[in-house]
């Protein structure tokens, strides 16, 4: 059975940081990533790792970096200069031939 388990979420005042992170079991997924879903919002992509290479919401570009641990099967998502607009649940994804996976999400909140 795969999971995606989340680790990292929490409050924190607006130019702070958090690093979010994120565990596969069950499977070696090669993508993977992290969708964000602010209330009343609907859910949006902000980072993806695949085969090395990295892809960023224009929203977080330059404050926000990807990066994997293979050996853990691991993705993190460092985030810094939080804004309160980053305020939102957070999932980890992944993508394997064709199945797509789901963290159950961490809460982000971001106080002005």
């Amino acid at each position: 059975q795969v999971q995606l388990v989340e680790y990292g979420g929490g409050l924190v005042q607006a130019g702070g940081s958090l690093r979010l992170s994120c565990a596969a079991s069950g499977i070696s997924i090669n993508t993977m990533g992290w969708y964000r879903q602010a209330p009343g919002k609907q859910r949006e992509l902000v980072a993806i790792t695949s085969g090395g290479s990295t892809n960023y919401a224009e929203a977080v570009k330059g404050r926000f970096t990807i990066s994997r641990d293979n050996a853990k099967n691991t993705v993190y998502l460092q985030m810094n200069s939080l804004k309160p607009e980053d305020t939102a649940i957070y999932y980890c994804y992944g993508y394997k031939l064709g199945s797509v996976y789901w963290g159950h999400g961490t809460q982000v909140t971001v106080s002005s």
